[in-house]
């Protein structure tokens, strides 16, 4: 049995797939069938070959731009010292990706992207590439299994918690270097 075909259509937006799964959800009540909308959400990541909803909607715009300018991916740059450590970090505690890295000649700092679940983030360790001890705020889903992933790890330095706030649950982590992110799960209908 052969692989299933992915569709050769590109999303313009979440709101394409999210219209995509209402329209499977009602032809499916017109057979009898109730499906949850997250689970036809799932289907349709399926058919552009996305592991669920979550993967895909990382990859696709919320909206469609409203005019000729459109922005793509926001990737904060970070200040980093010292490589191992960061990529223990950012790799070996936070579960990023390295996606690549770059140096101008052998010797000096390190410039690399690392990635995650569509978060990208760029650490650097030239000097004026950006300020030690700044703080990223991340908007996103699933912190509390996010956070117990992480408590899973049991690394002695960093055993960080969810914390609700007025503007929903968030989890802040320090780098070794004083860098701060604030994953933060939203409360629908405020930010």
């Amino acid at each position: 049995m052969s692989a299933p075909s992915v569709l050769h259509t590109r999303l313009e937006s979440r709101q394409d797939a999210k219209f995509m799964a209402k329209a499977l959800r009602a032809a499916l009540a017109g057979h009898g069938i109730d499906l949850p909308h997250g689970h036809a959400l799932d289907l349709v990541a399926a058919q552009f070959g996305a592991k669920d909803w979550n993967v895909l909607a990382a990859q696709v715009p919320e909206e469609r731009a409203a005019g000729p300018v459109s922005f793509r991916t926001t990737a904060p740059i970070l200040r980093i010292f010292d490589e191992a450590k960061a990529l223990d970090f950012y790799v070996g505690f936070l579960g990023f990706t390295l996606d690549w890295e770059h140096r101008f000649a052998p010797g000096l700092p390190l410039y690399a992207q690392v990635s995650r679940a569509g978060l990208v983030l760029h650490l650097s360790g030239h000097h004026g590439d950006a300020t030690p001890g700044s703080t990223v705020f991340v908007a996103m889903e699933g912190v509390r299994a996010y956070n117990a992933e992480l408590l899973a790890k049991q690394n002695p330095n960093m055993r960080p918690g969810v914390e609700a706030l007025p503007w929903g649950q968030q989890m802040e982590v320090t780098d070794p270097f004083g860098n701060r992110i604030r994953f933060c799960e939203q409360r629908h209908g405020g930010g």
